[in-house]
């Protein structure tokens, strides 16, 4: 099975699907576009994505790539977020002046820089993305902020372990395929689903009431402003449901509030515990 992420391999992406799929080929994108073209040409079987940090928030990007893709949600899982400063071996911590990794990583470790004051932190595109430059480079003055993964995976050395700043630090991945290879889940609990309202008074609350009358509960809503019409926005929404029946009347009913709806998945919630 082969499986696209966005990111170099040692990534958290490459770390959310091999935790699904643990004897799949990772197949890296250098950008999220380039995941979704490689599942959408069959060229992998299968994608993880990260669609939410519990301390940075949404991936916009991935809800406007679900929305514009005929692809859906199959599972998602909880990944713990543990960073790293990581060195070319033999470096001591005193030597480095800079840290490179993802702007999310960074600021998820604003206090190990407020400690380390001479350590700058420089942005970069990916987090194992920056540890495979350290280590390429061999340059004793830089570090990387990645996964423990991707220290081993570019025979990096850990300087400091679990540097985030909060250790309730979890994403939340889905992993995605091609709509019509996902197979209904007789275990599904919880859906993800896009729309758009007539832009007049009173019709977003006569959409979300129909969450209220169906008792459903709403565990998320986002929004993102439609390309080319400004001031007009899609509502991403995720529900959990207790019936496939109670989902179906739900969606029937939002359907008539609304000018699109579009399911992006129906599957199993997944716990911190797994």
């Amino acid at each position: 099975m082969r499986v696209a992420i966005q990111g170099e391999p040692g990534s958290f992406s490459h770390e959310a699907a091999a935790k699904q799929f643990p004897e799949a080929t990772i197949y890296p994108c250098t950008l999220s576009a380039d995941v979704f073209r490689a599942l959408n040409s069959k060229e992998v079987d299968a994608a993880v994505i990260p669609i939410e940090n519990s301390l940075a928030g949404s991936v916009v990007e991935h809800y406007d790539l679900l929305l514009a893709h005929d692809v859906a949600v199959a599972s998602e899982t909880l990944l713990r977020i543990r960073h790293n400063l990581i060195a070319v071996p033999g470096t001591q911590l005193a030597e480095l002046t800079r840290a490179y990794s993802h702007p999310v990583a960074l600021a998820q470790c604003r206090r190990f820089f407020s400690e380390h004051p001479v350590i700058e932190a420089v942005p970069f595109y990916d987090t194992a993305g920056s540890a495979k430059h350290i280590i390429e480079q061999g340059d004793r003055k830089a570090a990387a902020i990645a996964s423990e993964r991707a220290a081993h995976y570019y025979s990096g050395e850990i300087l400091a372990a679990g540097i985030e700043d909060n250790p309730e630090n979890y994403t939340r991945f889905f992993q995605i395929r091609r709509r019509q290879d996902v197979l209904p889940d007789s275990r599904a609990d919880k859906v993800s689903l896009a729309f758009t309202v007539e832009n007049r008074p009173g019709t977003l609350v006569s959409a979300l009431e129909v969450f209220a009358s169906q008792g459903t509960n709403l565990t998320k809503i986002e929004s993102r402003p439609v390309q080319g019409k400004p001031w007009q926005y899609v509502f991403y929404v995720d529900f959990q449901l207790s019936t496939q029946t109670q989902a179906d009347k739900a969606l029937d009913l939002l359907r008539q509030h609304c000018s699109m709806v579009k399911e992006l998945g129906r599957y199993r919630s997944a716990t911190q515990a797994e």
